[in-house]
């Protein structure tokens, strides 16, 4: 990655061979290199200079549901760009909004003005680009259902107004991004204004503080439930809470999640995983796919 140092471009902070721990919600302590792009020109410049030289990349989003475990092959990329908080308090009932701006500020929003359909995302800790790559969303919803068309950065430099359909989404993914393709911006909607949003978010972030460690260091939902069956259920009912060591375990709140409770690096999650999964398989037969992703 030494070739990181002798780039220049306006509005990319490139940091290398740093910690990479704080750019994750789980906190993994692992050497590696990341990008700060502050606007969309910046960041056409950075990937077009990274093609040239065949260097990896991908976004870290707020860096919640993922695992940055290959850091001495991938340069780690993060959005910054300007957001007009202001615009959101306009009479109209969507907005195209930049890929860096963090679902909180859109749950404050809608608590505020009585979004209709913005309470799915309460409490996800993600940008809303990331949100849109892995089709985030709650008990109450997908974010798939709220949004319009997204601005898409293609590999050649060209920028694509991609307009969603149907089947645009699926469970906990996106059907139309390709390999190193970054979303920019997107029209999100909402569904009209009702006064009781406000207490629906209350609500809801109460019982999910009461029942996932929402305020511990963990990536949130690892594996993705199947149809007929809840992933941290079956963790639990075969006795797998707190399984670990000091440092990363299964989270005793909630079976599927894994909270970084010490020092825990990258490479002792990727090793609970496995052994994880080998418990799960063993005791109950089933196999998760992982809906945490690990880079």
């Amino acid at each position: 990655m030494e070739q990181l140092k002798e780039l220049e471009i306006p509005d990319v902070e490139i940091n290398v061979d740093i910690n990479l721990e704080r750019y994750t919600t789980i906190k993994l302590g692992n050497i590696g290199s990341i990008a700060i792009c502050k606007s969309e020109s910046g960041l056409i410049k950075l990937i077009d200079s990274l093609l040239l030289r065949k260097i990896n990349y991908h976004l870290v989003g707020w860096g919640a549901n993922q695992v940055l475990l290959n850091s001495d092959k991938t340069l780690f990329i993060k959005l910054e760009f300007p957001f007009e908080r202001d615009i959101l308090n306009l009479s109209q009932n969507e907005f195209e909004l930049p890929a860096s701006v963090p679902l909180n500020s859109l749950t404050s929003i809608a608590k505020k003005n009585g979004f209709s359909g913005w309470e799915i995302f309460t409490g996800i800790p993600a940008s809303l680009g990331g949100a849109i790559c892995m089709n985030a969303g709650t008990a109450l919803g997908e974010i798939g259902d709220l949004i319009k068309s997204v601005r898409i950065l293609k590999l050649d430099g060209s920028v694509d107004n991609y307009i969603c359909e149907n089947k645009s989404f699926s469970y906990r993914k996106n059907n139309f991004l390709k390999q190193g393709e970054i979303i920019l911006s997107a029209v999100i909607f909402h569904k009209g204004i009702d006064e009781t949003i406000a207490e629906k978010i209350t609500n809801y972030l109460e019982y999910r503080n009461k029942t996932q460690p929402l305020k511990t260091k963990n990536c949130g939902s690892v594996f993705k439930n199947l149809p007929a069956h809840r992933a941290g259920i079956i963790i639990d009912s075969i006795g797998l809470k707190g399984f670990g060591t000091e440092n990363i375990s299964v989270s005793t709140m909630h079976a599927n999640f894994i909270e970084n409770t010490g020092e825990g690096t990258a490479r002792e999650f990727q090793r609970l995983i496995s052994e994880l999964s080998k418990e799960i398989e063993r005791h109950s037969g089933l196999k998760f796919e992982l809906e945490v992703k690990v880079y």
